[in-house]
């Protein structure tokens, strides 16, 4: 039996990228972490503020808050991207993927136990080569980890507010093939993309998917799905290694 035909970059269709986290790369924030998938490479920082948001006040709502927020640097794209701020508000597809950051964080962090602090999660695109809000939460959990892990040394926290890990990755069709984490080449003009969050321990999170004018069939969907599951396996495996190298657990 012959072996499938590679991709553009030389990977099985159910091979991720070369993944890599590289800690506190940002000095100033409480954790930071810069991930790689592949060419994509986005900077993940958490800064912790010993302060809620003036709603939760109000609304006498205890414990704390995490927000995200998401931006794609100028030079991160072969045509320079304007800035956000240059055009006056922020556009649909930053709005999106920023919420999404913060639901996937939110579901795998105890707020009540987060005491009165606002945990702010940044991700900042250098190279964007398909994936980047995949990539984006993969690292931001990391770096959410090592900023919670400066307050518990601190005893600023009486017990760890992270119930369990998180990591994203996008599935698609693409050539008539389904693919597991697509790089830009693929994801442009794919058939079928979808992005999916799921915990460590195999709870999902967030199922994103849709058809690039075109239909996919219920088996497409549980094939995607399951390829999904296995690439995002092997991620939570590379999150641990790389949490144990820091000597920390979830």
């Amino acid at each position: 039996m012959s072996s499938p035909a590679l991709r553009a970059d030389g990977r099985l269709p159910t091979q991720l990228r070369n993944i890599s986290f590289e800690a506190n790369i940002a000095p100033y924030a409480t954790g930071s972490v810069l991930v790689s998938f592949g060419l994509t490479r986005v900077i993940c920082a958490a800064t912790i503020e010993p302060r809620v948001p003036a709603w939760m006040r109000q609304q006498g709502v205890k414990g704390g808050w995490l927000t995200a927020e998401y931006s794609m640097l100028p030079y991160s794209t072969l045509d320079r991207k304007s800035r956000d701020i240059s055009r006056g508000k922020l556009d649909g597809r930053t709005v999106e993927i920023q919420r999404l950051i913060g639901r996937s964080l939110r579901a795998v962090i105890d707020l009540q136990k987060l005491g009165e602090n606002t945990l702010w999660i940044d991700t900042d695109v250098l190279q964007a080569d398909g994936g980047t809000r995949t990539a984006a939460i993969t690292g931001a959990f990391l770096a959410a980890r090592l900023a919670i892990q400066k307050l518990l040394d601190a005893k600023k926290l009486a017990e760890n507010p992270i119930t369990d890990s998180v990591a994203a990755v996008s599935v698609g069709v693409f050539g008539g093939r389904e693919l597991l984490d697509l790089a830009y080449v693929e994801d442009k003009d794919a058939d079928v993309d979808f992005n999916i969050v799921m915990t460590g321990r195999g709870q999902f999170v967030e199922v994103q998917g849709s058809g690039e004018e075109a239909t996919f069939s219920q088996d497409q969907l549980t094939s995607l799905i399951a390829m999904a599951q296995t690439g995002l396996k092997e991620l939570s495996a590379l999150q641990t290694a790389f949490l144990t190298k820091q000597l920390l657990k979830f």
